[in-house]
């Protein structure tokens, strides 16, 4: 259940009013642990969490900062609160200063930093606070700090390399849409009607091109909505099990586009299963956290499937096999360290393999697409272009 924060008003034996917050997952929790430190409580209420002035999105960035200075401050052997509210007061992003106040006041009434950090869920991500709850435990705390700030530094790189490499064909595209539903709706009108004033005889390619431009002058509210109801069916298919791994599927036909998204889910795949072995977890929950960390679907399936066969008494390079989006390199690589007993270091070699594969890929991105849309462009503009001329053309021919 998630936490909430709690602020309470209570008095001691010798009648002092005493006051505070801690972290809870429901009111009669907080109350419990009011009495349970001998007060007799007053009043107990959830904290509201305020929205601050200058306050924006907590972004992935954020909490790679957040993590990597909240790992300093546990090797530095800080106080956890202190150290917490120092971080608070020098944070510029007034939401995130929020999250961290009230992780700080969670752990100062005496809850676990997982239990203080799992009303931030939403933000933080189960994965996040599963590894959290899995190094403390194991009393990992600092170096699985330390790599999961390493990881998600990584993962902001890759996807400002992403936006970077597909900036380019995105504004192409763009553009020429925008281009050409312009001509369609104010030029080629212009030409149907000289066309028709003149009698010429029409070509295939024209009557088309007329054709579109007709639906898109008189059927545009038709067009848009189709559109936007288009983009509402495949969000809401997106949502659910069965239509994300449909959708992934289709995704994963596309060449270029495919070769990306394994290599990065791969990497965060090996990243976060890794840092769960690491921490101590069981071999199924450390499956099912590295699938769900990847972010796609048919690597989820995959691993599910693993985690199912082990559960089952499978050994893991046996059960492998099964697995084809897994590649054939991780799939070696994971077999070893099993049997050598260094699974997390052969872990940290597939990441690294898939993020400088990432890497090269989304460089090259720019280069690799742009013939595509060049040839995609120009097959657009030679078509339009002919069935506006070729009437030209026939009549000069005509009158010739």
């Amino acid at each position: 259940m998630t936490a909430g924060t709690y602020e309470f008003k209570a008095v001691d034996a010798r009648g002092q009013t005493r006051s505070g917050v801690m972290a809870a997952s429901t009111w009669d929790e907080a109350y419990r642990r009011v009495v349970s430190t001998g007060l007799t409580p007053v009043s107990v209420r959830e904290q509201r969490r305020r929205r601050r002035r200058g306050a924006r999105r907590i972004t992935l960035r954020d909490v790679s900062q957040f993590t990597y200075q909240f790992s300093v401050l546990i090797e530095a052997r800080i106080p956890i609160a202190d150290g917490l509210r120092s971080i608070a007061r020098e944070e510029s992003n007034a939401a995130l200063a929020a999250m961290i106040d009230d992780i700080a006041a969670g752990i100062a009434s005496g809850s676990s930093v997982t239990a203080a950090m799992s009303g931030y869920r939403d933000v933080l991500g189960d994965v996040y606070i599963e590894t959290i709850n899995a190094a403390e435990k194991s009393g990992n705390l600092v170096r699985i700090l330390a790599h999961l700030a390493e990881m998600l530094d990584r993962e902001v790189e890759t996807r400002a390399s992403l936006r970077s490499a597909l900036m380019y064909p995105v504004c192409v595209l763009t553009a020429l849409v925008a281009a050409m539903t312009f001509l369609m709706i104010f030029v080629v009108p212009r030409f149907v009607a000289m066309f028709e004033s003149r009698g010429i005889e029409l070509p295939l390619a024209t009557r088309l091109v007329i054709g579109i431009s007709d639906a898109f002058a008189s059927y545009w509210w038709i067009i848009a909505g189709g559109i936007i109801a288009a983009a509402a069916i495949l969000r809401r298919l997106a949502g659910t099990a069965h239509g994300s791994l449909f959708l992934d599927r289709c995704v994963h036909r596309l060449p270029i586009v495919r070769s990306a998204l394994q290599s990065a889910a791969l990497a965060r795949f090996a990243h976060v299963f890794g840092l769960s072995i690491s921490s101590g977890l069981s071999m199924m929950d450390c499956l099912e956290m590295g699938g769900r960390a990847a972010g796609r679907p048919l690597l989820l399936l995959d691993a599910r499937r693993l985690a199912t066969q082990v559960s089952q008494g499978g050994r893991l390079a046996e059960v492998l096999q099964d697995c084809p989006y897994i590649s054939g390199f991780a799939r070696r690589l994971i077999s070893a360290g099993e049997q050598s007993a260094e699974l997390p270091n052969m872990c940290r070699i597939i990441a690294r393999h898939y993020d400088r594969e990432v890497s090269y890929i989304t460089r090259n991105m720019a280069t690799l697409i742009e013939p595509v849309v060049v040839v995609a462009l120009a097959a657009m503009v030679l078509g339009l272009a002919l069935a506006i001329f070729l009437p030209m053309w026939n009549s000069m021919a005509l009158l010739g």
